[in-house]
């Protein structure tokens, strides 16, 4: 690494780690209730919103009403986006006139966007109008990170409360971590956003003479940086650009670029000191934090160095790939000069070790181990750093499944924050956790199978792949990000890629959620000199090994096939 990318790398963690504790401790207050300022301010809209809805913010629920609600409010708004994008060429808000989406584009897009993955096989400034840019998908960027959130909160409340069925209200989680955590968030980061030159307007596309004077060119507006904020700090990842984080109206220069990191990664950090505060300890939210930050440190060192090596092949040619004053060096292939390797490199595993697929740079482009990070990243389960709340409850399952290892090693019952984890819990731990390698998986396996599958492929062999491999890693983790070369707007990836975000989204919510309820169920045994402390450097090692394990075992013959036969390849000169 160069000294560059050290100083971007202990930047950007420095100021996430001082945002973690004021924005933790303030979502803990709102999401319980509790009394505060902007609360206060808010509390007439909330209440209007409950009685439109006839909601009892009150009234408390079991898991299983907790999780129909969760799923029929989805399915609805998944229903809704669909209808939006086959009639948006009848509707307001369409400067461009665009024309309708076809049926297997809407229903991939639909439910990409409910599920937090904002998948998107189309190009997004030449297919969506304004209406449902706005009305649509980033209503939905709001709604799925929302989700996310309040089935963390539930799961921190089965830790910490006991011998009671309720793990909270649905509908007033929903509202609460809408108007009082994504909004204002998003409306500060929007603001600051448009002040680097990130665009929001509503005018149509303007035409323009370029500086030569022979030519004119077409550039797309649209509300820009409201849509980047929340899709940033909700953890999203939609471009309203077919470039995403790499367009210049998006992500103009390395300012925006450091605040969008930054937004990705502040809420699923921020959570784990809400998970400390709540079930009061502070510190089981720090080791739960460390843990996530010493694999993404590994991960992000491994994906800079990488890039910075360079293409061995180009430098046998003498190419000099070494950094100096007049060039970055390395691999710049698929990166913007803005941004760099170091810059490209962050953002590529800030953006897949959360849920969030925003991309800045071409992962197709990347060297095999640098494009190994990002894979691997999900592959982890998205738990470093995690998306909003989705970050949180999968690491926790992590930890219960650590403990009840460390239990059988000693013949002792297992216990998690008092909580003893007993057959239902690992159960349910296990559905959710082996759910997504199922899917990921499965898809793939059927995905190169089938012509359909390999004709979407643009590369053969270990680098194709590596393409379909990424797509369907991508689906089930709910990531987004795209490792491009693969032409994924046809029936069959649509179709194929749908069912795997919606089943790696809800089927480990559900069983999380069925944790929750199991957990608040229980009494709080007290502390013995043999309960096995969970805020220590032992218990961060030990949760370290579960989640590198399961990915390892679940995941490295795949990998094998991919990126690290294309690796051995190249730096063996194709042997």
């Amino acid at each position: 690494m160069t000294a560059q990318a050290t100083a971007l790398l202990v930047a950007f963690l420095a100021t996430v780690l001082v945002l973690v504790k004021p924005l933790g401790g303030y979502i803990a207050v709102v999401m319980e209730g509790a009394d505060h300022p902007l609360r206060r301010i808010g509390r007439p809209l909330e209440r209007a919103i409950y009685r439109v809805c006839g909601v009892d913010p009150d009234e408390s629920m079991g898991w299983s009403s907790y999780s129909i609600v969760l799923l029929a409010f989805n399915a609805a708004g998944a229903v809704l986006l669909y209808a939006l994008q086959r009639t948006q060429a009848w509707l307001p808000l369409n400067p461009q006139h665009f024309a309708n989406l076809r049926p297997a584009t809407a229903f991939n897009t639909a439910i990409s966007f409910v599920t937090n993955t904002d998948w998107q096989g189309y190009s997004g400034e030449s297919a969506m109008s304004d209406l449902t840019q706005m009305a649509g998908l980033a209503v939905q960027n709001f709604l799925s990170a929302a989700t996310g959130l309040v089935v963390a909160i539930a799961l921190i409340r089965g830790f910490a409360r006991r011998e009671t069925a309720a793990i909270g209200n649905c509908w007033a989680d929903l509202t609460r971590a809408t108007l009082y955590v994504l909004l204002p968030l998003s409306l500060i980061l929007a603001i600051a956003l448009a002040a680097t030159g990130v665009i929001q307007t509503l005018h149509p596309d303007q035409t323009v003479t370029t500086l030569e004077r022979a030519h004119s060119q077409v550039l797309p507006m649209g509300p820009v940086a409201s849509q980047e904020a929340i899709k940033e700090l909700g953890t999203n990842g939609g471009g309203f650009f077919n470039a995403n984080s790499a367009h210049p109206y998006e992500n103009p220069t390395p300012l925006s670029n450091f605040l969008e990191m930054v937004a990705i990664a502040l809420i699923p950090a921020a959570l784990t000191y809400t998970f400390g505060r709540l079930v009061g300890d502070t510190r089981q939210g720090w080791a739960v934090l460390a843990t996530m930050l010493i694999l993404f440190v590994g991960l992000a060192a491994l994906a800079m160095s990488s890039e910075q090596h360079g293409n061995p092949r180009l430098t046998a040619l003498g190419v000099d790939a070494a950094p100096s004053a007049d060039q970055p060096g390395g691999n710049m292939e698929g990166k913007e000069a803005r941004f760099g390797i170091a810059g490209s490199a962050l953002f590529a595993t800030v953006t897949t070790g959360t849920s969030c697929g925003a991309v800045n740079s071409m992962h197709d482009s990347y060297l095999p181990l640098g494009g190994l990070v990002p894979l691997f990243s999900m592959m982890l389960g998205e738990v470093v750093l995690g998306g909003v709340g989705t970050g949180l409850y999968s690491i926790l399952l992590f930890a219960i499944v650590g403990v009840f290892i460390a239990g059988l090693m000693i013949g002792r019952t297992p216990e998690y924050l008092g909580k003893k984890i007993e057959a239902f819990e690992m159960k349910m731990c296990a559905i959710a956790i082996l759910v997504m390698p199922v899917v990921v998986l499965v898809g793939t396996a059927v995905a190169v199978s089938v012509a359909a599958g390999r004709a979407g492929a643009a590369n053969p062999g270990p680098h194709g792949f590596s393409e379909i491999l990424y797509a369907f890693t991508s689906a089930g983790n709910n990531n987004g990000s795209a490792f491009a070369g693969l032409s994924a707007d046809t029936p069959f990836y649509d179709v194929a890629l749908g069912i795997v975000m919606w089943l790696g989204r809800y089927w480990p919510i559900v069983a999380v959620l069925a944790v929750a309820g199991s957990l608040a169920a229980k009494k709080r045994v007290p502390v013995t000199p043999g309960t096995l402390p969970t805020h220590g450097p032992t218990f961060v090692i030990l949760l370290i090994g579960t989640i590198v394990l399961v990915g390892a075992l679940t995941f490295v013959p795949a990998l094998a096939l991919g990126p690290i036969v294309e690796h051995l390849r190249l730096w063996g000169g194709g042997r």
